[in-house]
């Protein structure tokens, strides 16, 4: 079962690079504030470079002139989301978080089995808005999908 709305987010630590490696504990990154977290089934794959990251780039500021902070996450280690931060310029202020073993993944439920692809288990797509740690909305794809889980779509149905 996956993450539902009025849930509290799972507690598991989190990796990011800024001043060199860190551990994050989601309860820390969510606790008191308002965010959007988004997952991407992989950093470099082709929708969630072209499409999926750069709309939230695009529309970081306005996520921000609602109190809103970002975070993107995937199924991949802390150099490679650095990388790909780096890659497609993303602004001071948008974390980058890996969930390299997926346990943050598992814990919401929403993991898929990429093996076909030869990518192993990864996050399905989606984005979670999330206030002082409680998931007040899901935006969950349908595999294959990306429509729900786009800034654009986020934006205009944030809870009011």
């Amino acid at each position: 079962m996956s993450i539902q709305v009025g849930d509290r987010v799972p507690e598991v630590p989190l990796k990011r690079l800024r001043e060199g490696l860190e551990t994050i504990d989601t309860y820390t990154l969510f606790d008191g504030r308002k965010a959007v977290l988004f997952a991407v089934p992989g950093a470099f794959t082709p929708t969630c470079s072209a499409r999926h990251l750069p709309g939230y780039v695009e529309h970081f500021n306005d996520f921000r002139s609602k109190g809103i902070e970002v975070f993107c996450m995937a199924v991949n280690d802390p150099f490679v989301m650095q990388a790909w931060a780096k890659s497609q310029s993303v602004p001071d202020g948008l974390q980058m978080l890996s969930d390299g073993n997926g346990e943050f993944t598992r814990a919401l439920g929403l993991e898929m089995d990429a093996s076909s692809s030869g990518m192993g288990t990864r996050s399905r797509r989606f984005a979670l808005y999330v206030e002082d740690g409680i998931v007040r909305a899901c935006y969950i794809e349908e595999p294959g999908q990306f429509e729900v889980s786009s800034a654009e779509y986020v934006l205009e149905h944030l809870p009011g």
